[in-house]
């Protein structure tokens, strides 16, 4: 059941960065997998080097540091604990279609600078330029409302755990190449542990 569930998760993600609107028919059953996860998930999911590949990405963030960051497709909050952890001061904001999920990152917290909302990241409910970092880790991402919600000026960092034997995952090339067209500038690709991540910086000015 989790070989299947993992092939799944990657049909998902390659229809759906082709396709977006695909996102629509293919959401329910993607979430309702990891609604059923959720419980387990860091105990069986997660290993020591998980987070890695995203940490790598983290350290290379510039100063001044972010004051606010999100996360999208948080899960259990991997990901938006080491933001945290990585900027003392800054507020994080965490978000997953999957309730369970979100439930089980809220009982997770490490500081009262995390917040954890469900939210579909096709549309996230978020106003424009909000977040000086968005991160996405072992998640499709839905690259017009990574653009959106970045500030000018800000960064986004997206990282694979296990690089391309990863479930959800997109080659860097892809990653650059969507960025770069919604005006982001590349930064750096990383390596560490078994995965692989890149930081781009959104150019402009508001």
């Amino acid at each position: 059941m989790r070989r299947l569930g993992q092939r799944f998760a990657r049909l998902v993600t390659r229809l759906v960065v082709a396709r977006p609107a695909l996102w629509r028919v293919l959401r329910r059953p993607l979430v309702a997998m990891f609604d059923s996860l959720a419980p387990q998930w860091e105990e069986s999911r997660v290993s020591p080097q998980h987070r890695l590949p995203l940490e790598a990405a983290l350290a290379a963030v510039p100063d001044p540091p972010p004051a606010r960051a999100l996360d999208i497709g948080t899960g259990t909050g991997v990901g938006a604990r080491a933001i945290a952890a990585r900027f003392p001061r800054a507020a994080v904001v965490g978000v997953d279609a999957s309730e369970p999920m979100i439930l089980e990152a809220r009982a997770r917290a490490g500081s009262d600078r995390e917040r954890y909302e469900v939210a579909d990241s096709a549309a996230l409910p978020f106003d424009d330029s909000e977040f000086d970092l968005v991160t996405l880790l072992n998640m499709i991402p839905f690259f017009d409302e990574v653009a959106r919600v970045t500030a000018h000026g800000g960064h986004a960092a997206i990282a694979f755990s296990r690089g391309a034997e990863t479930p959800i995952y997109v080659p860097l090339d892809r990653v650059r190449a969507e960025l770069e067209q919604r005006g982001f500038t590349h930064v750096a690709n990383f390596s560490a542990g078994a995965g692989l991540a890149l930081l781009a910086r959104r150019d402009g000015t508001a």
